[in-house]
């Protein structure tokens, strides 16, 4: 799929794993909207680069459907990623004190991490299937799930089920868009040092880095950007989930 001349959304964009997206897709002549909530970072992105900056809460309709729009009425909808992130509760399934996980915190973080990349998968395949076809394709989605949806550690339930239920469509989500010419694929990340954790990355990169097989440190953004680009360039990635981790597996905590 050739990514110059199409436009693509990246939800989350202006985010660690989003900012690198953005800047290759735009480097490789992509039409590019810059969908998430950090209206600072977007509109500073869209005055450097010359993209789009739109506000947008993954989790609501009309937010994904404005960005998308965006997107389609600068170039032919083609590419669709989505590396938002929000807040994630954590705890153990009991507690020391013997009380149960909250339900309030579960139900917050599926809603972000699971019904948020549904509904931006849904709306950009939606939107897709409107454009011409190109050689019987339209387009590709990138959903990101986690390692973690693997190998989720002590406290990280909720979060775990969400990327677990990211990596669980993503096939289906591939059999289901067939028929349109679109395009499923999910990223699956292992330890990424991104600049949202500012100084805290120097103590993540030390506790983290010497626990990766090869290369022993964290993951960097313009890696998950460049599989994103990879994918879009490859037509018969479909369907698959990709771990991106340096052979990095979650020991229980």
């Amino acid at each position: 799929m050739q990514i110059s001349g199409s436009s693509a959304v990246v939800v989350g964009g202006a985010g660690g794993l989003g900012e690198a997206t953005v800047r290759r897709l735009h480097a490789a002549g992509a039409k590019v909207v810059v969908a998430d909530l950090a209206d600072e970072k977007g509109k500073a992105l869209e005055a450097e680069l010359g993209v789009r900056y739109v506000r947008t809460d993954a989790t609501e309709e009309a937010d994904v459907e404005a960005a998308l729009a965006a997107a389609a009425d600068a170039a032919p909808l083609r590419v669709s990623v989505d590396c938002h992130g929000g807040p994630a509760s954590g705890g153990r399934l009991v507690g020391k004190d013997g009380s149960p996980l909250d339900l309030a915190g579960f139900r917050t973080t599926i809603d972000v991490y699971l019904t948020g990349v549904f509904n931006v998968m849904r709306l950009a395949a939606a939107a897709m299937g409107r454009q011409e076809p190109v050689d019987g394709s339209r387009g590709v989605i990138v959903s990101t799930a986690s390692i973690a949806a693997y190998e989720g550690q002590i406290g990280q339930l909720p979060y775990a089920a969400a990327k677990g239920g990211v990596v669980g469509m993503t096939l289906v989500a591939a059999r289901d868009l067939s028929p349109l010419g679109i395009r499923v694929v999910t990223i699956a990340p292992g330890t990424f040092n991104t600049p949202a954790y500012g100084k805290a990355g120097d103590k993540l990169e030390a506790y983290w880095g010497p626990q990766v097989p090869h290369p022993r440190r964290m993951g960097q953004s313009p890696e998950y950007a460049a599989l994103v680009e990879h994918i879009c360039e490859n037509d018969y990635l479909n369907g698959e989930v990709i771990r991106l981790d340096g052979a990095l597996r979650f020991p229980p905590k």
